[in-house]
C-alpha cells in the first residue's frame, strides 16, 4: 500500500514527505514502547504510535521504518518534525485513536508485522 493510500484512508495530514507518497508501505504495527518497535518492526512498515519524543524518530530510523503516524491528533513538536526531517522519514498526523488507525488499516489489507491479516 502506497503512502498515498494510507494518508486518505487515515485522513491523515503530511507534516513531511509529501514528495513520497508513492513509496511502498510492506505492513504497519502500533507502539508506544520502542523497544517493542526494535523488536519486531520491519523494514518499510509504518509505525503507528502516539509518542512524539525523539525517541521515536531515532528508533525509526534505526529499524528503517517506511512512515511515522502519529495518532489521537497530536501536534508532535517542531524539533520533532525537524528530525523526522534529517532523517528523511514520512510523517503525518491523525485524528484516528490508536486502535481505530490500526483497525481502518487492517481492514483496506495492511498486514500485521507478524504476517497476519
Amino acid at each position: 500500500m502506497k503512502i498515498s493510500e494510507i494518508k486518505d484512508i487515515l485522513k491523515g495530514s503530511m507534516l513531511y514527505g509529501e514528495d513520497q507518497m508513492d513509496t511502498v508501505i510492506v505492513a504497519g504495527g502500533a507502539a508506544d514502547l520502542m523497544d517493542d518497535v526494535l523488536a519486531a518492526a520491519a523494514k518499510g512498515c509504518a509505525l503507528l504510535t502516539g509518542v512524539t519524543t525523539d525517541h521515536v524518530i531515532r528508533t525509526a530510523k534505526i529499524v528503517g521504518v517506511g512512515a511515522i503516524v502519529v495518532v489521537r491528533g497530536k501536534n508532535p513538536p517542531k524539533e520533532f518534525v525537524a528530525m523526522a526531517k534529517s532523517f528523511d522519514i514520512p510523517l503525518m498526523v491523525t485524528d484516528y485513536s490508536l486502535f481505530v488507525a490500526c483497525g481502518r488499516l487492517y481492514m483496506n489489507g495492511i498486514r500485521g508485522l507478524d504476517g497476519s491479516w
